[in-house]
């Protein structure tokens, strides 16, 4: 017996490469499972459709000047940096979310996009995402949680502290994390 999915356009998060340095290619295939929209970074290009990977969309800082696969389009930077043109493409065609996998994570490159945007960034081993006040989630015991910047009273539940900002779960079960402002960008270990 197999089941059938109707996957509709943009129903699934984009996909933007924009460096693979440092990242677990074996578990690129749980991205791509959905065939979500591809965009890659211009340099990076030649990497990834050695992968076997259907590239849809280019993004530049020059004029892509190498052959491209067939109906790819080519996002230009203009004065933005390349996640920026990347963020705004996506915002502007309506997709709901986005995966980013990248070799470092600078909160100040999605803070805008936040509020458009569900945004995973994979960099340094981890995944990283931004979530609400009374946040919770299930875990299994000894998984490290990381605080990525800083929180405005912030309160846990289900976790320890190891280090500065770095929390182990206590047992398998929900954490949850309390706090004074919008929003904070956290990682789990991949």
């Amino acid at each position: 017996m197999s089941s059938h999915h109707i996957i509709r356009e943009k129903q699934e998060p984009a996909l933007f490469i924009l460096n693979m340095s440092g990242f677990d290619e074996e578990y690129l295939g749980q991205l791509l499972e959905w065939s979500p929209t591809v965009i890659v970074h211009a340099p990076i290009y030649d990497h990834v459709v050695s992968l076997g990977i259907k590239i849809d969309v280019v993004v530049s800082k020059e004029d892509v000047s190498f052959a491209l696969q067939e109906h790819i389009k080519i996002i230009p930077c203009g004065d933005d940096d390349v996640t920026t043109a990347v963020l705004k493409y996506l915002v502007a065609h309506e997709y709901p979310s986005v995966n980013i996998i990248t070799d470092t994570f600078l909160a100040k490159d999605y803070l805008f996009f936040v509020d458009y945007l569900d945004l995973v960034v994979f960099a340094d081993g981890k995944k990283i995402f931004p979530v609400k006040p009374e946040f919770s989630k299930w875990k299994p015991a000894q998984e490290n949680i990381y605080i990525l910047q800083e929180a405005v009273q912030l309160s846990t539940k289900g976790l320890n502290l190891i280090a500065n900002n770095h929390y182990q779960t206590e047992k398998d079960g929900f954490y949850s994390l309390s706090f004074q402002q919008p929003f904070i960008f956290i990682a789990e270990d991949l």
